[in-house]
């Protein structure tokens, strides 16, 4: 399964593709908003955003995307390590 998360921590970057990776998942993690954006997100089964600290300019891109790839999105306030394992625990499984 390909995850995309977009929003989060800098600083937690490493951490959240340990946890991808120990669902079994692949992850692309866009904490910043960068000029192509758009074209790097690729076709992923599963699209989580961080609400808390994301730009609103990041969640249009990221909504559009997940629309033209018939992507499932997760919205989630808070952007912790315990957020990120439920959301793959109810999308994927252990």
């Amino acid at each position: 399964m390909s995850v995309v998360i977009i929003g989060g921590h800098d600083r937690m970057v490493c951490h959240y593709k340990k946890i991808c990776k120990d669902y079994k998942c692949k992850a692309k993690i866009f904490t910043q908003m960068s000029a192509h954006m758009k074209d790097q997100i690729g076709s992923p089964d599963l699209i989580v955003l961080f609400t808390n600290t994301v730009s609103h300019k990041m969640v249009q891109c990221a909504v559009a995307e997940a629309e033209r790839n018939n992507a499932d999105i997760v919205r989630c306030h808070t952007s912790s390590k315990n957020a990120l394992c439920e959301i793959l625990e109810t999308a994927c499984g252990k």
